[in-house]
């Protein structure tokens, strides 16, 4: 990278474990981007029939990231808010709860979600590159890789970012594929250096 690619742009000729990670980065940049500097009325705001909210996103993601890299990648217990929820009576916790949340509280938890899964998959991708089998398995007894794991993960940015346009477009124009050049989040934590900076790869 050079000094003039912003911190989210991915690779341009990479490792694979580089354009993994950068492929996800990017992702994680642009749905912090669209959900950045909003009031309860923003985080709450929906559009249509839709419940999905911008708090509802950043707790769900938050979430994920913490499920990506604790039980899915080595078998970890959840910590904290996620083991003290009743999955099987509420499935859609993440996402209802955060309606009762502080924007700052929405904020430091995915935060803190993302930079502790940056760091763990850092450390197995260094421990065995992208081919690396992980906990997770299917009843079959197939094991992931960690490459299926952090693709599966790219797609539930893609997804769920897609939401985060249309919701954010929807309580103040905001719109836009990438950050402003320069960017960086208003709200709660800012997110690390470049990507090539976090891990180091086979």
């Amino acid at each position: 990278m050079t000094h003039e690619d912003p911190w989210w742009e991915p690779p341009v000729a990479g490792t694979e474990a580089e354009h993994l990670v950068g492929a996800l980065d990017r992702l994680r940049a642009t749905f912090r981007w669209k959900a950045d500097d909003l009031d309860t009325e923003g985080l709450r705001a929906r559009v249509g029939a839709s419940t999905l909210t911008l708090g509802g996103l950043l707790k769900h993601l938050a979430f994920v990231e913490d499920h990506m890299s604790g039980p899915r990648l080595s078998g970890a217990p959840l910590g904290p808010p996620w083991d003290a929820v009743d999955w099987a009576a509420d499935p859609g916790w993440d996402f209802t709860s955060a309606a009762a949340d502080r924007p700052e509280d929405l904020y430091a938890l995915y935060d803190a979600a993302v930079e502790r899964s940056r760091a763990r998959v850092g450390e197995a991708l260094a421990a065995g590159g992208p081919g690396r089998l992980v906990h997770l398995a299917w009843p079959d007894g197939r094991r992931l890789s960690l490459r299926r794991l952090i693709c599966d993960v790219i797609e539930e940015y893609g997804r769920h970012t897609g939401h985060a346009d249309l919701l954010r477009e929807a309580v103040d124009g905001v719109t836009g594929e990438d950050p402003p050049p320069g960017w960086r989040p208003v709200s709660g934590a800012a997110p690390g250096g470049p990507v090539s900076s976090r891990f180091s790869s086979r």
